[in-house]
This record gives structure tokens, sequence and C-alpha cells, in this order.
């Protein structure tokens, strides 16, 4: 355990932001769940969540929790799919 104040606290905030990263990690893979299963449905609201996890793929990149070109990679892949 730490024993300095500022260490003390980079402990608090790391988990505090590992939190964070979790939650929007596993709203982006739901995201993307979603998308391949309306997309494999061929559900008419197929588009409308494939925008939907694109742009939760652009947040996740802007928030670096995805490489850039790994989002872009994600987003290519479902919009040929689309």
């Amino acid at each position: 355990m730490a024993n300095i104040k500022s260490a003390k606290k980079r402990i608090l905030v790391n988990k505090t932001k590992a939190a964070r990263n979790r939650s929007r990690n596993s709203a982006l893979k739901t995201a993307i769940k979603k998308a391949n299963a309306a997309i494999a449905a061929e559900s008419a609201d197929a588009k409308a969540l494939v925008i939907d996890a694109i742009k939760k793929v652009d947040q996740a990149a802007a928030k670096n929790l995805l490489h850039k070109n790994n989002a872009a990679r994600k987003k290519s892949a479902l919009a040929k799919l689309l």
C-alpha cells in the first residue's frame, strides 16, 4: 500500500478511470453486437444501429480506448456488412 499522499490519490484516480473505461468498452461492444445482429437478421433498423455503433467507435477512439486504425477497421467492417 502506498504511503505517499500523491500515490494514494493516483490509486483512487486510476480506479475511477479504469471503471469509466470498462463501462465505455462494454457499451461499445454491446453496440457493435446489436448492429451485427440486426444486419444478420436483416432488420429494418439495422442502418440506425450501425450508425449508432460507428458513433460509439468514434467516441472510443477520441477517448483513446481504441487506436485510430482499430477504430477505422471496425467502422469499415460494419459498413461493409451493411
